[in-house]
């Protein structure tokens, strides 16, 4: 993996990342926003220590274990990668409120062109937060987007130290599970 300098991730502060999506996918993955690393890279959950690619793999929703690099590939599994908040930051607890609020109604605007089977947002507390839901739980949730289920899962971040990799698998696996009998 490529070292980026302290300066080269400032500079990728408030860039956007392009999204994984096409139409109809199984499982759209909504992550909080990106970080300086997956900005500066232009990939996916870029961060050395984020747990999202290995426990994809362990839950059973890829075959192999990808490289952030790889993040294209997700779209021949029927999966893809968007985020609620569109611009990079060195750390989520420097969105604002109405940030996430217009992040889940312009969500819920992709979701409805997108029509994916299931939205994952990974992070409760991003998803309570843009979806006004203070009492939402990981698992499935009630709210629906169109046709389209929402599950929340947990944060993959390293920082998350709740949830093991093994823990966070099973979770994603019953997501998993849902989808392919959906």
């Amino acid at each position: 993996m490529t070292r980026f300098t302290q300066e080269q991730l400032a500079a990728a502060r408030d860039r956007l990342v392009p999204d994984v999506v096409s139409d109809g996918l199984h499982v759209l993955f909504c992550g909080i926003n990106p970080g300086l690393m997956t900005a500066a890279t232009g990939h996916h959950f870029a961060r050395p220590g984020n747990r999202f690619w290995p426990v994809l793999h362990l839950s059973g929703f890829t075959p192999r274990l990808l490289k952030p690099s790889e993040q294209d590939e997700l779209l021949s599994y029927g999966l893809g990668i968007t985020n609620v908040v569109a611009r990079a930051t060195a750390r989520a607890d420097e969105l604002s409120a109405e940030e996430y609020r217009e992040g889940g109604r312009l969500l819920a605007t992709k979701v409805g062109r997108l029509r994916p089977r299931w939205l994952a947002v990974v992070g409760v507390t991003a998803y309570r937060a843009a979806f006004d839901d203070r009492k939402a739980r990981v698992g499935p949730q009630e709210r629906t987007i169109g046709d389209t289920r929402v599950w929340v899962l947990p944060n993959p971040s390293g920082l998350n130290a709740h949830w093991t990799a093994a823990t966070m698998a099973e979770e994603y696996g019953r997501l998993r599970v849902a989808a392919h009998d959906a």
